[in-house]
């Protein structure tokens, strides 16, 4: 069985959640999100806790088993999205690189060191912040109840100018390790 798929989660007292015809919806404090189960799984709802079960637990299902403990997670990060929200923060790093938020559009503009700027629209679940300070890097700092929303748009944004393994230039997460790799060298 499953380490993380055995786990109960524990649903707090301000939440709503309504399980039906394998679809799991959640609706908290900051949103409202729901779930499409696939295979054979069942969840079972106790007062304060839900548990999933996989109807047949023999090991050469390995479809419901790989399913058993990502729908866990998605189901546990639900509630903590819709309690407490998700972050997450990028910084641009480099010379002449900007980042610009127009909230009523919905749009950031990038100039990133191409020969024209990036217009990127962001969705209306999503909360973006700029912050430029002095003789430090520009910082996107995004936010949204849903993390899978959050985590692809992060990523879209990070696409947009890799880090380069020789000077570090580019779009990168916060706290991100760049392995940095030597450059050439003349041989005397």
């Amino acid at each position: 069985m499953s380490r993380i798929g055995k786990r109960n989660i524990i649903i707090p007292k301000n939440l709503l959640i309504k399980i039906k015809n394998k679809v799991i919806s959640v609706t908290g404090p900051l949103g409202k999100l729901s779930l499409q189960i696939r295979g054979n799984l069942k969840i079972e709802r106790a007062e304060n806790k839900i548990t999933i079960k996989r109807r047949e637990n023999n090991k050469y299902n390995k479809y419901n088993k790989s399913l058993h403990g990502l729908y866990r997670m998605l189901i546990n990060n639900m509630i903590i999205g819709v309690l407490y929200g998700f972050k997450k923060e990028l910084e641009l790093k480099g010379v002449g690189y900007k980042v610009a938020l127009d909230n009523e559009k919905k749009v950031l503009e990038f100039n990133l060191g191409y020969s024209h700027n990036i217009v990127m629209n962001f969705p209306k679940d999503l909360k973006v912040e700029i912050k430029n300070e002095m003789n430090k890097n520009p910082r996107i700092i995004l936010m949204s109840y849903d993390k899978q929303l959050l985590g692809i748009f992060a990523a879209k944004i990070r696409s947009l100018r890799k880090p380069d393994p020789y000077k570090g230039k580019g779009i990168r997460y916060i706290n991100e390790y760049i392995i940095k790799k030597a450059g050439k060298s003349t041989v005397k």
